[in-house]
């Protein structure tokens, strides 16, 4: 292989290392929530869906509708692992145990806030004690799942203030206890008749599914009965984040490395299961993210209604790597493929 052609790949090999390196053992300085201040300024430079044709706008069932990639000079940003869009603002979580918030762009920059999660699992000294990578938002309440703790937090949002969040209560639910440390609450998804699944990004079953867990109401509550299901993943794929759909279904986000390829990312429709019936949750492939559509590690997911239209955001984790990128992509979802 001629040294050009190698370039790519010692590219992709540097990426592997910040995917897995900067990750859970990064330093404290760059990862603890405790250099959060508060006030931030967000800014944003616009993206096109596809870099060798700026005005694509369809990708599967998506209409593009616009795209940026995010940064900050407060060293709390970064590291999105759960989405949350409304009332014109962004919630998103990031896996080092913060809240940003910010309005949705307008501009080069917007005023924003990132605060650290209020209690949480343990002091802000290292990544993996706040490791939060899932959230549900519902009725005044958000639902955080916690990685390598393997358990589910409960905060109360009625202030609407992320510096305002208050902790009401957490489980740490024994069918998590043996979830890979670093493969465990990736989506959180609250079902319309009060349901919750929880999905795990590497706990493998026989069937070669990867473990979800049914909890029959609240799964911060100790004693909620749970069951667990399998998802099919498309091949080669991991769940990243997954939403609920208008209709009641699910849109499902999965992330693939692969060295030759790099990352890449497919968005999958899938019915829930019905209560108290065996399951395996498998669905349809309705968008590929892959080079030369803008795709970095695809991560966060957010479902909304909008001018009487579905609205599917997705964002990054940067990993906290000046190597990768935050993006923050707005697609309309097409009425047939869901929602």
């Amino acid at each position: 292989m001629s040294v050009p052609r190698l370039l790519p790949a010692l590219r992709l090999l540097v990426l592997v290392a910040a995917l897995f390196l900067i990750g859970p053992f990064a330093p404290p300085a760059l990862r603890s929530p405790s250099r959060v201040d508060g006030a931030a300024m967000i800014l944003f430079k616009p993206v096109a869906l596809d870099s060798r044709d700026p005005a694509r706008t369809k990708l599967g069932a998506l209409t593009f509708l616009g795209g940026w990639s995010l940064d900050s000079p407060n060293r709390g940003f970064g590291g999105i692992s759960a989405l949350h869009v409304g009332d014109g603002a962004v919630v998103a979580l990031s896996d080092a145990g913060a809240l940003i918030r910010f309005p949705l762009p307008r501009g080069t920059s917007v005023r924003g806030r990132i605060d650290p999660l209020p209690v949480g699992m343990a002091p802000p000294v290292a990544k993996r004690d706040r490791d939060s990578e899932s959230m549900a938002l519902y009725g005044g309440h958000a639902w955080i799942g916690f990685e390598w703790r393997g358990a589910i937090w409960r905060y109360a949002t009625a202030s609407g203030d992320s510096a305002g969040w208050r902790s009401d209560a957490h489980h740490a639910p024994a069918a998590m206890r043996a979830w890979p440390n670093n493969s465990g609450a990736e989506g959180i998804v609250r079902l319309k008749d009060g349901r919750f699944l929880v999905f795990s990004e590497g706990a493998m079953r026989k069937d070669g599914t990867s473990e979800v867990l049914e909890f029959s109401g609240d799964p911060a509550l100790g004693g909620t009965p749970a069951r667990s299901l399998g998802y099919r993943a498309p091949d080669g794929y991991r769940l990243t984040d997954a939403a609920l759909l208008p209709d009641g279904g699910l849109l499902l986000l999965n992330r693939r490395f692969a060295l030759l390829e790099g990352v890449s990312a497919k968005l999958v429709v899938a019915r829930p299961p019905r209560p108290g019936v065996p399951a395996i949750i498998a669905g349809n492939t309705i968008a590929d993210f892959a080079a030369p559509v803008t795709v970095d590690n695809m991560e966060a997911l957010s479902v909304i209604r909008e001018q009487g239209r579905t609205i599917v955001w997705i964002a990054s984790d940067d990993n906290f790597s000046p190597l990768q990128r935050t993006l923050l992509l707005k697609f309309a979802l097409d009425e047939q493929a869901g929602g």
